[in-house]
């Protein structure tokens, strides 16, 4: 008799997340004896929980905000991509060890692809807006994707600086530039990604002039409530091909949906529409 094969999703707060919607989605589809939730865990709390989920048998669990970082300390391995980034979004646990994982970079370039599956990555140019966690990631699968170069602009440049001199001997494909300079840098752009939380409901508006973007620019936004934001529709209507950012959520969970249960999952039209509701 198989036992249930259980995981979940860590962080603080944790109620907005979409993870167990999607994981049990998936569950569900495949027929698996599986389980997927939501567990809550304060920072001072995390190295104790952790270790509850070991005991209690979990196959592994995702990290989210404010989780992320503090995982690398905890894993006993974790694959070179987490280490780069400086977080882990996925952990398997085998044998009791903790084996950390990064699968943002993973969401973002298989988002790309399914929406616009001929694009070439190798060679061309990427504006990406902001500096965060999201934006490590998306630099480091950009670079694994063999782009040619990456503008790199945050609104306190300095962080931005931080991420190119990570990058170690890459750094030189990274070119950071003043948040001012968004509008003029994007005549350079094959393709434009906005990973702050600028448009997000509920945020500030991104301001930004399309203009001098040419017409065949990828423009992806990595926020998907609300789905379509500002940026996405301003492109719209300038002719752009445009990429929501809801693929890039789905995508990041498939890697360690066949990890914990031995299956890569579809992204699917319902699936989207379940997790947009």
């Amino acid at each position: 008799m198989s036992k249930t094969i259980k995981a979940a999703v860590i962080g603080h707060p944790i109620s907005h997340s979409k993870s167990p919607l999607i994981h049990n989605y998936w569950i569900g589809k495949y027929g698996l004896d599986g389980s997927y939730e939501a567990i809550d865990i304060a920072p001072e709390n995390l190295k104790a929980e952790v270790q509850n989920l070991i005991d209690q048998d979990y196959a592994g669990f995702n990290a989210t905000i404010p989780h992320k970082e503090a995982m690398i300390s905890l894993c006993e391995n974790s694959a070179h991509n987490a280490q780069v980034i400086g977080a882990v979004n996925t952990v398997v646990i085998k044998d009791g060890k903790l084996n950390g994982m990064n699968t943002d970079g993973f969401g973002f370039i298989n988002n790309i692809w399914d929406t616009c599956p001929d694009f070439d990555f190798q060679g061309k140019n990427a504006v990406v807006l902001g500096a965060g966690g999201a934006a490590r990631a998306i630099v480091s699968a950009l670079i694994g994707e063999e782009i040619g170069h990456i503008y790199l602009l945050n609104r306190t440049r300095e962080k931005a600086e931080m991420i190119r001199n990570e990058m170690g001997f890459l750094s030189d494909l990274i070119k950071v530039r003043d948040w001012g300079d968004r509008n003029t840098v994007l005549g350079k752009a094959d393709i434009l990604i906005n990973t702050t939380s600028l448009g997000m409901a509920g945020q500030a508006a991104l301001d930004i002039d399309l203009s001098v973007l040419p017409k065949t620019a990828l423009v992806n936004d990595i926020i998907y409530a609300p789905l379509y934001t500002d940026l996405l529709q301003q492109a719209k209507a300038c002719g752009n091909p445009v990429i929501a950012g809801i693929g890039m959520l789905i995508h990041q969970a498939r890697p360690a949906f066949k990890e914990w249960f031995g299956i890569m999952p579809d992204v699917t039209d319902e699936l989207k529409e379940l997790v947009l509701k």
